[in-house]
């Protein structure tokens, strides 16, 4: 029986987190919950599960002592944004297992999350950095020649650069194949998700970022590939479905009977790949830029993409102009010369405030 801590519980990890849970009590216990606002939703949560009273909170600071107070097996944190870097490093602190859905943690933390890391104590959640996970089970790390992360293109693959002028919010949200929160989504139709991903990758595996590549995959069945030295291309397949990395989470390296349903090779398939076209979706290009200068530049891009993407939401900016301002604060950043935990918080306000006064000066 593992004992399971759920941050961000009224999510979209969180709600799918409880539901493999509901579907195996032999298997998992929830003994904390903290979500950021859905009061409501957080206490059902609790009274279904038998989670007490004063370890159901709300906020990240109370998520964070929720880590360090309650004895636990496994954290899953499905936190949205930077603000979950807290909970990761006291999960880490603490020794229990990271499962993270939270990539920004880890993205905006660099080595300050990966050096706080025991072998084998983070988890990876997201579908792609689990698939990659199971696939590198194949070989050697000596042996890998690239990591391929896969992209399903949003709703707007194929578009031109030209054509995104016209994206409405409404637009970036129906995305074609997972349901997700509005800014993950959104990341998605722009592919910022994908070059955090990317950085993502590279900060779990500790393989060279140029040996990340990304391909387009619409149908969403390949989660991600490892290709090794000899030639072969080792494959995750499984129909998209968050249950089965969230489940593999918690478990790992177990796996969960039945978790999703399998592929259904009795029925005939079309898997298709095309290149990523990184002129019109810069986002993935910018993220190599960022991810090889490390430091606290990758904490400037996210904060910058999330600023952005609000902003975009209250039709204050173009679909176009949310990458463009990213790029335009990572190149106006110099970073401290020490990576601290204070140098990683001070880079995301001065971020934040510039990339705040640069759409107020564009409109």
């Amino acid at each position: 029986m593992r004992r399971v801590i759920i941050l961000g519980s009224t999510g979209s990890i969180g709600t799918q987190a409880l539901e493999v849970i509901r579907d195996n009590r032999d298997r998992f216990e929830v003994v904390a919950l903290a979500a950021g606002k859905n009061s409501e939703l957080l206490a059902q949560q609790a009274a279904e599960f038998g989670v007490a009273g004063n370890r159901a909170v709300l906020g990240a600071d109370a998520a964070t002592s929720l880590v360090e107070e309650t004895d636990a097996d496994v954290v899953i944190n499905g936190i949205t944004g930077s603000i979950g870097l807290k909970p990761t490093l006291a999960t880490l602190k603490t020794g229990k297992t990271l499962a993270l859905a939270n990539k920004e943690s880890l993205i905006v933390g660099g080595r300050l999350v990966t050096e706080a890391a025991a072998p084998g104590q983070i988890v990876p959640v997201d579908s792609e950095h689990s698939a990659l996970a199971q696939c590198l089970l194949a070989g050697e790390k000596r042996e890998v020649r690239k990591l391929i992360l896969t992209a399903s293109g949003g709703p707007f693959r194929g578009f031109t650069r030209e054509q995104l002028t016209l994206v409405t919010p409404q637009q970036a949200l129906a995305h074609p194949t997972w349901v997700m929160g509005k800014v993950v989504t959104t990341n998605s139709a722009t592919m910022v998700n994908k070059g955090l991903e990317l950085i993502e990758a590279h900060l779990l595996f500790d393989v060279d970022i140029d040996r990340i590549e990304v391909t387009v995959h619409p149908q969403s069945v390949v989660h991600s590939m490892v290709e090794f030295f000899d030639g072969s291309t080792m494959a995750q397949c499984s129909p998209p479905n968050m249950k089965l990395p969230i489940a593999l989470g918690m478990s790992w390296p177990e796996r969960i009977m039945d978790a999703v349903p399998a592929v259904d090779f009795t029925k005939a398939h079309q898997w298709t790949f095309e290149p990523l076209n990184e002129i019109v979706f810069g986002a993935v290009r910018l993220a190599r830029q960022v991810g090889k200068a490390a430091s606290t530049y990758p904490a400037v891009y996210n904060a910058a993409n999330e600023e952005a993407v609000e902003a975009f939401h209250r039709n204050k900016i173009g679909f176009n102009q949310i990458v463009d301002v990213v790029q335009r604060v990572v190149d106006a950043h110099n970073p401290e010369s020490e990576l601290s935990l204070e140098a990683v918080l001070a880079a995301e306000v001065w971020a934040r405030d510039r990339a705040v006064a640069q759409m107020a000066n564009a409109c």
